[in-house]
């Protein structure tokens, strides 16, 4: 089986490469469990002091496998990408996402459980769910804590493309930076975030992201059945398949 997550490690750098290009990066389980393994590698390494997630194309995720969730629902997905979520926040290593490209719906879920999101300015963003007859269920839990109440009502209803520079303005990304510079800003934020003694980020990252766990043990099981209940609805079914067939034209 094709590996679609590369797992690096350069001195205290855990480097973590989504390199699906035939779905985009679409959270499959295979994909979504290779993220899983890299995340747990790096808190086990005693080394490791920041974790770092990008991708190898422009790409960076296109959100939920439309594939397997049209043939085989989303109620073990759904709880899946909610643990993943979840594992990114409580994580005692700082997590950086980089984003070159493109991310949708999902993918924005992965983005908002980091800690630190480093994006280019005309990178795109879009919650394309309400587009398909769904909602951002299962990564409210994570966009809606970091992005303003205004920003989340226009981008969650809306379901638009955004660039990076309206994520940072938003708050679901830290900094926007040109597109030709993102490789050396994201290098410069891991380098510093590096120095860091392990105590001192583990607690410093559980202050930051207390009332964010929370958020996700409250509401993550009711989050994941909507998602699960929503898929499987006739109306988002016959969205995502005519999804699908124009995507394969």
């Amino acid at each position: 089986m094709t590996e679609l997550v590369h797992y690096d490690v350069n001195g205290p750098l855990a480097t973590i490469t989504l390199d699906s290009p035939h779905n985009r990066n679409a959270l499959s389980r295979q994909l979504v469990s290779g993220l899983f393994a890299g995340l747990e590698a790096a808190e086990a390494d005693a080394d490791v002091r920041v974790v770092l997630v990008r991708s190898s194309g422009r790409v960076f995720c296109s959100g939920a496998d439309l594939s397997e969730a049209t043939t085989e629902g989303m109620e073990e997905g759904a709880r899946r990408i909610v643990a993943l979520q979840r594992l990114i926040v409580t994580m005692s290593k700082p997590v950086v996402t980089e984003v070159l490209g493109a991310v949708r719906a999902g993918g924005i879920g992965v983005v908002a459980a980091s800690d630190v999101a480093i994006v280019a300015e005309d990178a795109t963003f879009a919650l394309t769910e309400v587009k398909l007859g769904l909602a951002a269920a299962i990564i409210s839990l994570t966009v809606h804590h970091r992005m303003s109440p205004r920003a989340s009502a226009l981008t969650t209803l809306g379901g638009e493309v955004f660039d990076g520079t309206a994520a940072a303005a938003y708050g679901l990304a830290t900094k926007a930076v040109p597109a030709d510079d993102l490789e050396a800003e994201v290098a410069a934020v891991c380098g510093s975030l590096a120095t860091g003694a392990e105590q001192g980020l583990r607690e410093s990252k559980a202050i930051l992201n207390r009332d964010l766990i929370a958020r996700i043990d409250a509401h993550g099981d009711e989050m994941a059945a909507l998602s699960a209940r929503l898929f499987a609805s006739e109306e988002a079914r016959e969205a995502m398949t005519a999804f699908l067939t124009r995507s394969k034209k």
